[in-house]
């Protein structure tokens, strides 16, 4: 059998983690929002004196700088800009790192619900790993497959000594 090379198995992974975790999504969301709430910044310190928000792009850099907890960031100078900013860091804040929580747990939890074709796509995948192991795990695993097949025809059995099939 060929074995996987590593860049397959990272490309396959990112693939997984896309498609059945919610980062795609919320990285968008944590996106707009920060667009948002940097326009929000940037107009109601616009005009202002004193502020240090007098860009757009100086709006966007205080956003990633406040909710990222670096505490580099210029303070806004209205109390306009100020609540929008602290409901920024509040929101940004638990967007991005409840987003790395989610993924994470998503993605370890997955095994518990996958369906039929997951768990033939995993077994294919597994397969492909034989070589590297050692005679005693190659014994294992027929012992394994050999419980398996028995308790797959103890279920053939079964349904088909059910009434209605």
């Amino acid at each position: 059998m060929k074995r996987a090379k590593p860049t397959m198995r990272f490309r396959r992974f990112l693939v997984d983690v896309v498609a059945h975790t919610p980062l795609t999504k919320m990285v968008l969301l944590l996106m707009v929002l920060w667009m948002c709430f940097s326009a929000g910044i940037y107009l109601a310190e616009r005009g202002v004196e004193g502020a240090a928000i007098t860009s757009y792009g100086a709006a966007l850099y205080w956003g990633v700088a406040a909710f990222s907890t670096a505490g580099i960031a210029n303070t806004p100078v209205s109390g306009a800009a100020q609540l929008i900013g602290g409901l920024w860091i509040v929101i940004g804040s638990v967007l991005f790192f409840g987003t790395i929580v989610a993924t994470i747990t998503t993605y370890f939890m997955r095994p518990m619900q996958r369906p039929h074709k997951m768990i033939i796509d995993t077994i294919e995948y597994n397969l492909e790993q034989l070589d590297d192991l050692t005679l005693e795990e190659i014994d294992l695993v027929k012992d394994t497959v050999d419980v398996l097949i028995k308790h797959v025809e103890e279920l053939k059995e079964r349904q088909c000594g059910e009434p209605g099939s």
